[in-house]
């Protein structure tokens, strides 16, 4: 059985008790260090952001765009590895207990150990982990792929996903269900996808599990629209790119604080 204190579910059944939506912020972990993250992190939470998806960097981040890969390659050449992302967990929960998703890729977790990833990230105060590449019909067949109960399993669902594909992950799903609104990789866009209120629809049909929507979110207007769609919104490459132009600056979480915090409140004002 799932543990019931879970920091993702418990706060998903406060936003739902105070009528809220969720923002759930993405950064890459290491970049542009790992001692920046920490501070990163922290500024996320002073703004708002109810959820931080932590992407564990990776040589080959197929599903991302250009801002997240050149964050994931910033972030390994700076050190940033597996075990000194967990360690980095550990250090950050001293500081925080702000619900904390992997975004990661099957490999790196493979190379580190399947198992003993689960039982560490646990361990460290992982909430949830998103494998991207991960189809949850694999998990649905071999046990050992769900070794650890305490970590929330997010399951990804596209535009295209047909109805009953869309009722065969949504009933596996955990934490939350991360819709991608649009085909293709990460990155920012000039309007927000069509469709959205639509496809949620359909995926909340089959979960009682909050549906989160993101890709391609940049400013509160967005923000505020796809939220009003869903459960929650997930910004990241406009984050990302804040990163990439002030890695250097020594206000740069500052910097993310003021940026962020508009868009969260476009959120929490719905």
């Amino acid at each position: 059985m799932p543990a019931p204190t879970n920091r993702i579910d418990a706060h998903f059944a406060q936003l739902r008790a105070d009528g809220k939506r969720a923002f759930v912020a993405y950064v890459c972990a290491g970049d542009p260090t790992l001692d920046a993250t920490i501070d990163i992190v922290l500024a996320l939470e002073r703004a708002g952001v109810d959820i931080v998806e932590l992407g564990v960097p990776f040589s080959d981040p197929l599903a991302d765009g250009v801002v997240n890969q050149l964050a994931a390659d910033r972030a390994l050449k700076a050190g940033a590895s597996m075990p000194k992302v967990l360690e980095m967990v550990r250090q950050l929960r001293v500081k925080s207990q702000i619900p904390l998703v992997f975004f990661t890729y099957l490999n790196p977790v493979f190379t580190y150990g399947y198992e003993r990833f689960h039982h560490d990230a646990a361990a460290a105060g992982v909430d949830g982990v998103l494998v991207l590449d991960l189809p949850p019909d694999e998990v649905a067949q071999n046990s050992e792929l769900k070794p650890t109960p305490e970590l929330r399993h997010i399951q990804l669902i596209a535009p295209t996903s047909p109805p009953e594909r869309i009722a065969s992950i949504a009933k596996c799903a955990e934490g939350f269900v991360y819709y991608v609104s649009r085909l293709g990789v990460t990155g920012a866009q000039v309007e927000v996808a069509s469709g959205i209120a639509e496809q949620v629809a359909v995926i909340k049909a089959a979960t009682s599990v909050p549906v989160c929507v993101g890709f391609g979110v940049s400013n509160p207007e967005q923000a505020a629209t796809v939220a009003s769609k869903a459960d929650g919104v997930v910004v990241g490459s406009a984050i990302v790119k804040l990163i990439e132009k002030n890695g250097t600056s020594p206000d740069l979480a500052a910097q993310i604080e003021a940026f962020v915090k508009p868009l969260v409140a476009a959120v929490k004002a719905l």
